[in-house]
């Protein structure tokens, strides 16, 4: 069945005419670049033809089209192959434009490979259709909701924070990054930040070249735009710069998109380039949009086709004729169809082994090597070397590594709020910045999708980025940086790019003193639930050293996303049993002495009656109890998880067949919380003795005592250990 637009267009081209053979030359766009990106946009448009019908056929998975938009091949046109695109899901123009001037290239087979899900796809693999290539500089993003744009805010912060700091980058250093989104989702509140921290690093001064582009058709899904919308909240910006264009208008598209480029490059500030483009066949092939818009109209929208104003152009002043337009649009058609045959025959992603291969990478061995190496230089960063210091407490443990890990290599660098100058909330980060300097360890502003799309740029800019989020509680304002972007980056580019970084949580209950919901938060389930994050929980001073090291050097070596979640009760902590006996102070482990692999436990105790396994504020907890239970003739070890992902599934199995009783002590919610994975665990690996478990409550945590009453207690732990035992 023919389109609409495809209808309208090869009925309206032979009756164009040529009108004015001299307008374009005064605007520094040649017929041989008109040529160019018609040939783009025709493509564009055909893929969406091709890609509607396969849906129909159910032999393609994504509808999604660009037929409107197809003015962003312009602003392709104005940029360098060499300037990284984090681009909006209806750029198929800009990506063909974009590959026209890379010999080999082959868009439109990788287009039509995402479409029908194939294996052979070149950058996802076929698990997902986006735009995005290697030798394109096109990294590929889902773009939902303007995800992607706290991601492109750090990424051209990071570039130039990178060239000062002599790191090497993928990209050139006077690159430009470039973010395209639509106009519904410039309102979403990931935008309105990202575009925030933009204006925020350039009110101080701090470079940041930054392209957004905002393709604003005026609706989203069938929620309309308010008329004038996009440029009364962008037109006037301080720090701004603003460019405007009419997508039906391909030589100013053309003009207008090589402005903003150069100036952009030229200042390195954010600039704001706002295309009015119009939406043709809907939102996706499913949509029906005439349940919400007449069909006068939709059929409006026609005349503002940018692919039928492009052929009127090249009509209009003489480069090609009407018959010689169509006859290019025709040989497009024919070359898709030519091609999606052809997808239609390879293969595909053919088991979960398959899928998940770009998650989990993990090379064991290289990042035991790299933990061990000694800093060169390692003597001017301590006055006194670390193990030499006698023993620390987990806040001294936790810094001292930082500084180890600054210390080994310049692309790391640490960030959040608070970090720098104060130190720290809790003074973990303290004398870094003195010591490193205000490059490498830098306050940003309190906006956590801020902090960590910084960290997503750095880490695409060759850097590893240890940012910190104050709390627990403060994560969950910015969860889908990590679900929807830095976790689904290796996914949707087969691992091509990856977001090296390790995020520092300060989390878990306990707190005296200053505590409340904000301050106390033991809700991890939105961390352990992303596919190949890492998930680090440390409770004793050596340990969080060794496992900071191994999170590092697996960001470094692997690409991996790290979340390290610090418990904040026991930064400060000295003693265990009694006061005055530091019995929770361990001494630093030197590089190579003390690794912590991904996924490996730590038994206190050989008791052969029962097994608590813990981690966190529950170990202490768990390490107390036992001492209780000995005395009434009860022998307990102690399991610290140290890893809530990956499970250390093979030590948990064996500790739980010592004791053949496992009680589970877990100091998150009973809902959600760890417990339910641990227990789970030991049940799929076929245990066969006695469990049981012991949780906080379902709640948030209150202020002052009456936090006791709904987190985990001793007392609790003890009383279902001996019911346990028997």
């Amino acid at each position: 069945m023919t389109e609409p637009i495809d209808e309208h267009f090869r009925n309206a081209v032979p009756h164009l005419a040529v009108r004015n053979s001299t307008g374009i030359r005064s605007t520094g766009v040649s017929g041989e670049d008109l040529v160019g990106l018609f040939d783009s946009q025709a493509g564009s448009r055909h893929l969406d033809f091709k890609a509607r019908e396969l849906g129909k056929r159910g032999e393609g998975f994504y509808s999604i089209g660009s037929s409107g938009h197809e003015s962003n091949a312009a602003v392709a046109a104005a940029l360098r192959v060499s300037d990284p695109a984090l681009l909006h899901y209806r750029s198929g123009a800009f990506y063909l434009e974009r590959a026209r001037s890379v010999a080999g290239s082959t868009p439109l087979r990788d287009v039509l490979l995402g479409v029908v899900a194939s294996a052979d796809e070149p950058i996802s693999a076929g698990r997902h259709k986006v735009f995005g290539h290697g030798d394109l500089s096109v990294i590929p993003q889902t773009s939902t909701i303007a995800s992607h744009l706290p991601r492109s805010v750090g990424l051209a912060f990071a570039l130039e924070r990178g060239a000062r700091l002599g790191v090497p980058a993928e990209w050139p250093a006077d690159s430009v990054v470039v973010c395209s989104f639509g106009d519904a989702s410039a309102n979403h509140s990931t935008a309105v930040g990202a575009i925030n921290s933009a204006l925020h690093c350039g009110f101080q001064g701090l470079p940041l070249p930054l392209l957004l582009v905002c393709e604003d058709n005026g609706i989203g899904i069938s929620v309309r735009t308010p008329s004038g919308w996009i440029a009364s909240t962008y037109g006037n910006r301080p720090g701004l710069r603003y460019f405007t264009a009419d997508g039906a208008d391909p030589v100013e598209c053309l003009r207008v998109s090589r402005e903003a480029a150069e100036w952009v490059r030229e200042h390195r500030a954010p600039t704001f380039l706002h295309l009015r483009t119009v939406r043709l066949m809907g939102h996706a092939g499913s949509d029906v949009e005439s349940s919400y818009r007449s069909r006068t109209e939709i059929t409006a929208d026609h005349d503002r086709d940018p692919l039928l104003a492009t052929a009127e152009a090249l009509i209009s002043q003489g480069v090609l004729t009407p018959d010689e337009v169509m006859a290019r649009y025709e040989a497009k058609r024919a070359e898709v169809a030519e091609i999606a045959q052809d997808a239609l025959t390879r293969r595909k992603l053919g088991s979960a082994a398959e899928v998940m291969g770009a998650l989990h990478r993990h090379s064991p061995e290289a990042i035991a090597d790299r933990a061990a190496e000694v800093p060169a230089g390692r003597g001017e960063n301590f006055r006194t070397a670390p193990e030499d210091e006698g023993p620390l407490t987990l806040a001294q443990a936790i810094n001292r590594s930082l500084a180890e890990e600054l210390g080994r290599d310049e692309k790391v660098v640490v960030f959040g709020e608070d970090v720098a100058r104060k130190g720290g909330v809790y003074g973990v980060t303290r004398g870094l910045r003195k010591t490193f300097g205000g490059s490498r360890v830098f306050d940003t502003l309190l906006d956590e999708q801020s902090i960590l799309g910084t960290a997503l740029g750095a880490g695409l800019a060759g850097m590893v980025p240890i940012p910190e989020i104050q709390y627990l509680a403060y994560f969950h304002n910015a969860a889908d940086q990590l679900r929807g972007e830095a976790s689904t980056l290796s996914f949707f580019s087969d691992g091509r790019y990856t977001n090296p970084m390790v995020v520092r949580i300060a989390g878990y209950g306990y707190q005296k003193g200053f505590g409340g919901h904000f301050h106390n938060d033991d809700s991890v389930a939105a961390l352990r639930d992303l596919p190949g994050v890492v998930v680090a929980s440390p409770s004793r001073p050596d340990d969080a050293a060794s496992m900071l090291r191994t999170c590092v050097a697996a960001a470094r070596e692997d690409g991996r996303v790290c979340a390290f979640l610090e418990p904040i009760a026991l930064y400060h902590t000295r003693d265990l049993h009694e006061s005055g006996d530091d019995g929770w102070l361990a001494r630093y482990p030197a590089p190579g002495e003390h690794h912590v692999p991904l996924g490996r436990a730590r038994v206190h105790g050989d008791g052969g009656d029962l097994t608590l396994v813990s981690f966190a504020n529950g170990v202490p907890m768990s390490l107390r109890v036992a001492e209780r239970l000995s005395h009434r003739g009860v022998r307990a070890r102690v399991l610290d998880l140290r890893w809530l992902a990956p499970l250390p599934l093979d030590d948990l199995l064996e500790a739980a067949e010592a004791t053949g009783k496992v009680l589970v002590v877990d100091e998150t919610r009973r809902s959600g919380g760890v417990s339910e994975s641990v227990v789970t665990a030991l049940v799929d690996a076929g245990f066969t003795g006695r469990i049981g478990r012991v949780a906080s409550e379902d709640s948030f945590i209150p202020l002052g005592a009456a936090a006791y009453h709904v987190l985990l207690d001793e007392h609790t732990v003890e009383t279902a250990a001996l019911k346990l035992v028997g």
